[in-house]
């Protein structure tokens, strides 16, 4: 009997399963139809919105289909660009400390360049306790960290001269030291070497030195074009923090493959391989540091004790009483995207919302603030976390409305090149120049008058002609600026007629007492360009 119940349960269970799966394949189709209609009002939801925030058609008459136009709010008068997701808002601070930190590479340049390892200064730290704590970086670091009277006089120099200094570096490397760190990693460089770059550049990627070395870890151009880092009329990659760190880590690598010592790499990394293999020999073979460094040109001997000092400073700040202001956004939070169109920051700052100050700091290695678009060439444009949705989700709209404005006025880098050529100046060489001398004069690098003019050197001869892009005017050879009177300027030289290849800045030189601002104020100029035939007013008068 329990058999025979069992045989019709299963019976039953057979005729109803089929029954069961239609109703849940129909419950099932249900739930989908239902999720689908509900995607397609999200999605129906998000066309709206983006054509009421974005692309604004219906403001437009006699639109053609498929054109991308960007517009102002009625209200702001700004481009309100939505992004496809909520962004952080960004931490100005960031751009405060690191425009600030602009000028501290002056100070720590001449340190390290003239800095007297022998000399005393005067600084509560007990010699016991410091021989300690160098003991213990001596155990985590290869870098040769021993005791010695010279390292501690620049690390006292340091902490007594520089504190302020230090401090904002503290606060700046937040920003720097995760992305040099990676690197570093990545190329297996000792991780204590991101310090360098605070003794190379004080963390600015547009610093310069005297003889030409560029960005933050003062690259000259010819190591720098071994290392495949562009520089051009437009681009210097040395002042690109991600190509100029890799390209670094390369450098140091190959040092190290030579030396086998990490403080003989930084010796190298300085002043040259020649020069420490001559330092070894005339030291008579040795291949410490210490022992040669008396044998290595001035600014090397100061080098590495900059060097281990600065470790030894951030290593033991808290001790020292030195601490960096905490910040919200470290350097990877930004995001890169490569441009598809020649584009400029003014662009940029107007249609995203970001100031030009930031960009300029984002994005160092452009020199004419613009990025250009050249075939074969991958140039990104960086921008904070908070920025790069709007410009991504709105790319081709922006694209299409930065061909239209190019197209209904000269396109900006030719601009800045033809204003450069009429700019241009030939410079004769006097009696006491040299190069230094002349480039700071107007404003450019010695290796910009070197390439400018083939100098394979850095030799001039009296008399010798260059040819000179000027970005300032020679402040000694500048009047003062005052608005010119009649006894300055004769009455038959009231106006000057313009002629092809003049400029502001040659009809300037022309006249004693006028300068370039003068020119634009009497005349209303607010550019650079200027039409033949045009009659500029050389004086504040009504004719």
């Amino acid at each position: 009997m329990n058999q025979l119940n069992i045989r019709n349960f299963f019976l039953v269970g057979l005729f109803l399963l089929p029954v069961a799966i239609m109703a849940q394949q129909k419950d099932t189709t249900a739930i989908v139809h239902k999720e689908i209609t509900s995607l397609r009002e999200v999605e129906n939801d998000s066309a709206t919105l983006q054509a009421e925030n974005v692309i604004d058609l219906s403001a437009v008459d006699s639109i053609p289909d498929n054109d991308f136009i960007l517009v102002k709010s009625n209200e702001t008068r700004k481009y309100d660009l939505a992004d496809n997701a909520q962004a952080a808002r960004y931490d100005s601070l960031w751009m405060k400390e690191l425009i600030a930190n602009a000028p501290l590479f002056d100070a720590i340049y001449e340190d390290v360049t003239t800095l007297e390892p022998d000399s005393t200064y005067v600084l509560d730290l007990n010699t016991d306790t410091l021989k300690l704590r160098l003991e213990k970086l001596n155990q985590k670091t290869p870098f040769n960290v021993a005791y010695n009277p010279s390292l501690e006089n620049v690390i006292k120099s340091f902490l007594t001269r520089r504190r302020g200094l230090m401090q904002r570096m503290l606060t700046a490397s937040q920003f720097y030291f995760p992305l040099f760190e990676q690197q570093m990693d990545n190329h297996n460089i000792p991780l204590e070497m991101k310090y360098l770059s605070i003794v190379e550049s004080a963390l600015n990627p547009k610093a310069r030195s005297r003889v030409g070395a560029t960005g933050l870890w003062q690259f000259m151009y010819g190591t720098g074009k071994m290392y495949k880092l562009d520089v051009t009329s437009y681009v210097d990659e040395r002042s690109d923090p991600i190509k100029s760190t890799e390209a670094a880590c390369k450098y140091l690598s190959k040092l190290y493959d030579i030396f086998g010592d990490w403080d003989l790499a930084l010796a190298a990394y300085n002043s040259g391989p020649g020069n420490v293999n001559k330092a070894i020999r005339r030291s008579g073979g040795y291949k410490n540091y210490w022992n040669i460094r008396r044998n290595l040109p001035r600014e090397t001997a100061g080098y590495v004790p900059a060097f281990l000092a600065t470790m030894y400073i951030f290593e033991y700040a808290e001790e020292h009483g030195l601490q960096g202001q905490k910040v919200d956004r470290a350097y990877f939070e930004t995001d890169t995207v490569h441009v598809k169109s020649l584009i400029t920051f003014d662009q940029i700052s107007e249609l995203v919302g970001i100031g030009k100050e930031e960009l300029k700091i984002l994005n160092p290695s452009y020199k004419l603030n613009a990025i250009p678009y050249v075939e074969g060439k991958n140039y990104t444009l960086r921008l904070p976390v908070s920025h790069i949705g709007k410009f991504v989700a709105n790319e081709e709209a922006i694209y299409a409305h930065v061909e239209k404005e190019l197209n209904s006025k000269e396109s900006p880098l030719p601009q800045l090149i033809k204003q450069a050529e009429e700019e241009r100046i030939r410079y004769k060489v006097r009696s006491g120049d040299y190069l230094g001398k002349i480039a700071e004069r107007y404003g450019v690098g010695v290796s910009q008058i070197k390439r400018w003019n083939g100098l394979r050197s850095n030799d001039l001869r009296v008399g010798q002609r260059l040819t000179i892009f000027p970005r300032k005017q020679p402040v000694a050879s500048v009047r003062p600026k005052e608005t010119p009177s009649k006894s300055t300027i004769s009455s038959n030289t009231k106006v000057h007629e313009v002629r092809s290849g003049d400029s502001l800045w040659t009809i300037s030189r022309k006249y004693p007492g006028v300068s370039i601002e003068n020119l634009r104020k009497w005349n209303g100029i607010s550019g650079n360009n200027l039409k033949p035939g045009t009659k500029l007013k050389l004086c504040d008068c009504s004719s």
